[in-house]
């Protein structure tokens, strides 16, 4: 049958529209791939042909104030595969666990794993430096030596729980390394190549290079003048008692920046894995809770001196020795009691039944309202882990006898860095300071100080003139009262002795104490504020003012030292107790012979070297005051002029 013309051009008309239909739909999806999907599929494309070689961040270093480094890098190369580069698995794996040191079987699982990247760990992870020579020194293609580092902390266990420790991918897990991770970790750079589907390189592709950018530089508020004082004191203390635990807490009253802090036990950052979870993870300054003892009395003392409700010098208390409150008697500690005595005595004689009438002269409110106010009872918001709030009675439940024993730190629980932001208010005109211990972050690279942080003042909590009275009081107790071991010659040194009885299942135990002191210097002019606490100490006298106010008065004097301050001499004369002998003087010994020393009969030991005829150098320096039958060291020189 013969089709007609009309029929064959309708037939050929239809077969164009349709035809430009079709491409006019290729048109647009190609369009669409190459100009709405192209930029997708090329990261796609370069993401499956891709190949990366990560390269380290420096993690940022941590610093003392003085730019001392307390925590730093070190190189440590690891090893990347690329299993589908690898020719013969086999003879990789035996030459690469020769090196190693590693379970053949073991690496021949890594270098045949059906993935683009493998860590072979722990053996190739974080390796020496001769190590990783050797592995490149194998040259087996799919065997990548990647830059690295590891944590090191230069003074071995010193700061360790303030610190922390980073683990194995340098990730912050404890301490300042854990709150700050963010910041000193920097982001990874890495080296880029093409591969094919085998996972071959692609020949003719340049690698590219992204350059990691550094973490930043940690400046701390820590003084490691102080610091290494503050270690070797609880080292000595370790030894002499033996303790269940051991604490140390150094501070600027003026601001609330920690100049040093310390526990024991402690732990080397770079060995946690050495110690149990419940010593690395415990910084007890800020996490340990217990009652604090007769520190708590100077928060009594400052809220009666600012509400008005005494007179240090002019009232007085009688003390037999316990005071009868709701039917029951609260003991002081010296059984015979302390008889009539002003209220600054009671003070210096640490006086329980003086504080309890202190108590009941504020009343329940007027005494919890300055104890919150003061911070108890809440975070101090000190930059650092795990820290507790403190347990204080419910005020609504608070009766005669549990305001009695508040009001001589007895039946409250505190954490030690919440007593020293309390007592730095106490004594630096009544402003309550925020702790803290990152001071200023530091570009790596250019030195610049990106970030500052700044002293928080919370809130006055008493007033410049209450603050005076109570250093005036707290000076007292250490050069009159129970804090004399703490007495620093040459620096006006206040404090308050602590002997809390450790409770547990809601009963005291026997024989087990935590004795602490905390101190103040100079008092006119505070700059360091000290708390030293001693958990349990085996083969001692169980008072704060044996034990702990020796150590304190030694941190505290040896900083002072070390921070440029001065000594004076208008400090309150100490009251020697029946224990204790005077000081002398140390004489001008310069240019004397050692006959005239000997004839002159001092209280002194003397101990020469040199062989000249007389003394040329001396130490201690002239003036000082020294314990009688103290050693003073002299070098014998040609004669010389005294006044030279």
């Amino acid at each position: 049958m013969r089709v007609s013309n009309v029929t064959v051009r309708k037939r050929l008309l239809l077969l164009f529209v349709v035809g430009i239909v079709v491409f006019t739909v290729i048109g647009a999806r190609l369009g669409y791939v190459q100009f709405g999907q192209g930029l997708w599929l090329t990261e796609k494309a370069e993401d499956s042909w891709g190949r990366d070689i990560p390269f380290e961040p420096k993690r940022g270093d941590i610093l003392d104030r003085n730019d001392v480094e307390l925590a730093t890098n070190i190189s440590t190369p690891s090893i990347i595969v690329f299993p589908r580069q690898i020719k013969d698995p086999a003879d990789a794996a035996e030459k690469l666990a020769s090196v190693l040191n590693a379970n053949k079987d073991e690496v021949y699982e890594d270098l045949t794993k059906k993935e683009s990247k493998v860590y072979i760990r722990p053996e190739g992870q974080k390796m020496d430096q001769q190590t990783a020579q050797e592995v490149r020194s194998l040259n087996i293609e799919g065997i990548y030596i990647a830059e690295d580092s590891k944590r090191h902390y230069p003074f071995g266990s010193y700061l360790s729980h303030v610190l922390g420790f980073a683990g194995i991918d340098n990730q912050g897990l404890t301490g300042l390394e854990f709150v700050y991770d963010e910041k000193l970790k920097g982001t990874e750079g890495y080296v880029s190549f093409y591969s094919t589907a085998k996972n071959t390189k692609m020949p003719n592709l340049a690698d590219e290079y992204t350059a990691p950018i550094n973490g930043l530089n940690l400046k701390l508020t820590i003084d490691s003048r102080v610091q290494t004082i503050v270690e070797r004191e609880l080292d000595i203390a370790e030894a002499k008692y033996n303790p269940d635990g051991a604490i140390a807490i150094a501070m600027n009253p003026k601001n609330g920046e920690i100049l040093a802090m310390s526990s024991r036990p402690h732990f080397n950052p770079e060995n946690y894995r050495d110690v149990p979870a419940e010593i690395y993870n415990q910084n007890k300054p800020v996490w340990m809770q217990y009652e604090p003892g007769s520190t708590f009395k100077l928060i009594t003392l400052a809220a009666a001196l600012e509400e008005d409700v005494v007179d240090l010098d002019n009232d007085h208390f009688y003390d037999p020795g316990y005071v009868d409150v709701a039917g029951t008697k609260l003991h002081c500690w010296k059984r015979g009691g302390h008889g009539s005595q002003t209220f600054l005595e009671v003070v210096q004689n640490s006086c329980n039944p003086g504080f309890v009438e202190l108590g009941q002269r504020l009343g329940t409110d007027r005494l919890f309202d300055y104890i919150e106010d003061f911070g108890f009872g809440q975070k101090t918001g000190v930059d650092l882990q795990g820290e507790a709030k403190g347990i204080l009675f419910n005020r609504e439940r608070v009766g005669p006898l549990e305001q009695a024993t508040t009001a001589f730190g007895q039946g409250v629980a505190v954490t030690p860095i919440q007593q020293v932001a309390a007592v730095a208010a106490a004594v630096n005109g009544g402003y309550l300071y925020e702790p803290y211990i990152a001071k200023e972050w530091v570009d790596d690279v250019t030195g610049e100080v990106v970030e500052r942080n700044n002293p928080v003042m919370k809130r006055q909590v008493i007033s410049p003139e209450t603050s005076e009275k109570v250093r005036y009081a707290m000076e007292n107790v250490v050069a009159k009262g129970s804090g004399g071991k703490a007495f620093v010659d040459g620096y006006r040194v206040g404090g308050k002795t602590g002997t809390a009885q450790k409770a547990k299942d809601g009963r005291y135990l026997e024989n087990n104490y935590i004795l602490s002191f905390l101190g103040v210097a100079p008092m006119d002019d505070p700059e360091i504020i000290v708390y030293v606490a001693i958990d349990n100490a085996k083969g001692a006298v169980q008072y704060g003012s044996q034990v702990s106010a020796p150590i304190a008065g030694k941190i505290i004097g040896d900083s002072l030292e070390a921070m440029g301050v001065e000594k004076r001499k208008d400090q309150i004369e100490k009251e020697l107790k029946w224990d204790e002998e005077g000081l002398v003087e140390v004489p001008n010994l310069l240019g004397r012979t050692k006959r005239d020393i000997y004839e002159s009969h001092y209280e002194l030991r003397l101990s020469a070297s040199g062989e000249g005829e007389a003394v040329a150098r001396q130490a201690p320096e002239p003036g000082t005051r020294v314990p009688k039958d103290s050693t003073i060291r002299v070098y014998m020189g040609d004669k010389t002029n005294e006044n030279d």
